[in-house]
Parts: structure tokens; C-alpha cells; sequence
């Protein structure tokens, strides 16, 4: 596939003035083969796993985006559940698996590590009350280990007693790490309809349908968003979503190719690019602001959700156009 010059200087643009940076490359591990009734030797299978599949792949992503002249703010690993990671079911089990993966996260220089989760929507088992009870501390005592817990599904309702088992944690956790800004619920999500495939943190996990092992990639583009709304000035509803769209269509090129040589590089194949918006603290970077460049008064005021379900829509649709490798929370919308 061929670019033109005016492609090129675009992607410039965007990277240079736009915020526009290529959020994550994720790479996720199944670990159901890493099973075992003793933690210690169920946690160093997990870390030769990943050391095996992923030791290589910070330094290739710095190479990839020094050659491509695109920032990549994160390297993160998911993993398969590990309430699916049979062991003795024991909270103290599983802090002795998640530092030691914690460790191997730190040793190959990951920003962080998904996967300490738990898919309860109907129940639970044994497992995962374990891994459940262990959250708290594990969210104290680690520094890039992240978790989740899906706690319903449309097609199952919600699991009101995950959810108040949530709520507990989520308070234990706080006061965990109070001396940290209670730094450990930013580190925690409880989903409803959880991705798969999703490589944005705290949620990304690995799921049993994916492949052994895979590449992610996660955007972040409102920035990009943002100027194209800005550059078109007044204009119609159907021409705002043309606009963005075709901003949508070229930030996921990027993050594709970004995606696409990382994998090629490290001999992993390729999953999905998600192209949810997910904004920063950088002036200029966040999603309030596009829907005020939109026409709303203020977020939240008239006409927030429809402009809202607007940008999703356009987002999702540019992006569909570029790739066929969506994925992700912007596959769930």
C-alpha cells in the first residue's frame, strides 16, 4: 500500500501539533496452559510465558515509532483472566502470582500489566472469590498490575452480589493506598458486556477466544478531532460527521501500520486497532472540548448525548472504513 505526500505531512501534523499519539501497543497472552495446584510454580510458568513471547517487545516499539516518527505513549501486556488460571484458591495465592508477574512486567520495562480479573456475571467460583478477596492488596503492593471484574452482561442481567462485593474492595483498595492519592481504584474497573480484546488499562484482559498470543493497538485521538472540527468551520450535521470521519479514518491507518510492523517484527500476529477516543490531561486533548467545538454550550448541557452518539457514530465508521481489524471498547459500541 502506497501513501501520498499530503498523507505524510497530515500524519506530521497530527503528531506533531494534534496530540495524536498511538495510546498503547498491548500485547496479550493466553496463560491456560500455565496452570498448576502449587502459586509458585503456576507463577514462574506465567513468567516464562511471558518472557518468552514479550521480552522483545518494548525495545521493538521504540524502534517502530522512531522509524515511523509516531509517539507511543505505553507498552502493556494483557493476559488471560488469571481467575481462569487454576491454583489453589486462595487470596494469598494469587498475590504470590501477581507480584511475580508484576516483576516480570517491571524487569522487560511494561507501563502495566491487565488481566487480574474475574468474569462473574452469573456467579462465582471459587477461584474467583479468591481472586476477588485478593484485589485490594494486590492493587497495594504492585505497581503496574491492573484488574477487572465483569459483573453482567445484557444477555444474563448484573450480579448484584459481584456488585457489592465491588463495592467493598473498592473502599479496602482506597484506603490501601491512601498515602498514594488512593492510586489503586484508578487501577480497578468493573465492567458490564466486557471486550476480549479490549488494550486499553485498567480492563484489558486476554480472552479464551483470542490466539495464544497477539498484538493491540489503542489510539487516542481527540486532539486530531478536535482541529479537523475546528478547520471546517460552520457546517451541516451531515458534514460534520464527514468530517469526522475522515479525521477517524486517519488516525486508525496509523495505529494500523504501527500495529501491523510491531507484529511482523516479533513474528506475533496482528489483532485489532481500537479507536475508542481516549483523552489526556494535555490541553487540547480532551473529548469536553470536541463536543463544545460541536456546537454545545458546555458538556453535559443541551444536546450533549445526541452529539455524543453523533462523534461515537462517525468514529466508529471512519474508523471501519480504514481497517477491518476493529476492535476493542470501540467494537462494543
Amino acid at each position: 500500500m502506497s501513501y501520498t505526500k499530503r498523507e505524510i505531512l497530515e500524519v506530521i501534523r497530527m503528531s506533531e501539533s494534534e496530540h495524536f499519539d498511538v495510546r498503547t501497543v498491548t500485547i496479550g497472552i493466553s496463560l491456560l496452559d500455565c496452570a498448576s495446584e502449587d502459586p509458585k510454580l503456576c507463577a514462574n510458568k506465567i513468567y516464562n510465558k511471558i518472557s518468552k513471547y514479550a521480552s522483545s517487545l518494548p525495545k521493538v516499539v521504540d524502534q517502530v515509532a522512531e522509524d515511523l516518527g509516531i509517539r507511543v505513549a505505553n507498552k502493556r501486556i494483557a493476559l488471560t483472566p488469571l481467575s481462569l488460571v487454576a491454583t489453589k484458591p486462595e487470596p494469598e495465592s494469587y498475590f504470590e502470582i501477581a507480584k511475580e508477574i508484576d516483576r516480570c512486567a517491571g524487569d522487560m520495562g511494561f507501563d502495566y500489566v491487565g488481566g487480574f480479573s474475574a468474569l462473574v456475571e452469573a456467579g462465582f467460583t471459587k477461584l474467583e472469590t479468591a481472586l476477588i478477596e485478593a484485589i485490594p492488596t494486590v492493587l497495594s503492593k504492585t505497581k503496574r498490575i491492573c484488574s477487572s471484574i465483569n459483573a453482567g452482561t445484557t444477555r444474563m442481567g448484573l450480579n448484584f452480589d459481584a456488585i457489592v462485593k465491588v463495592a467493598s474492595l473498592i473502599k479496602e483498595t482506597a484506603y490501601l493506598t491512601k498515602e498514594e492519592g488512593s492510586i489503586g481504584c484508578a487501577k480497578f474497573v468493573v465492567f458490564s458486556n466486557a471486550v476480549e480484546n479490549n488494550p486499553f488499562i485498567a480492563g484489558a484482559f486476554h480472552g479464551t477466544g483470542n490466539p495464544e498470543v497477539v498484538i493491540n493497538v489503542g489510539l487516542s485521538g481527540p486532539g486530531v478531532v478536535l482541529d479537523a472540527i475546528k478547520r471546517a468551520g460552520n457546517c451541516s450535521i451531515r458534514e460534520l460527521s464527514e468530517v469526522i470521519k475522515r479525521a477517524s479514518y486517519k488516525v486508525t491507518r496509523v495505529g494500523e501500520i504501527v500495529g501491523r510492523e510491531v507484529g511482523r517484527r516479533i513474528n506475533i500476529p496482528f489483532g485489532i486497532v481500537d479507536i475508542s477516543l481516549a483523552p489526556t490531561p494535555e490541553l487540547g486533548d480532551s473529548v469536553g472540548e470536541v463536543l463544545m467545538a460541536m456546537g454545545i454550550e458546555t458538556p453535559g448541557g443541551v444536546g450533549t448525548t445526541a452529539a455524543l452518539a453523533l462523534l461515537t457514530d462517525a468514529v466508529k465508521k471512519g474508523g471501519s472504513m480504514a481497517t477491518s481489524a476493529v476492535g476493542g471498547l470501540s467494537g462494543a459500541f
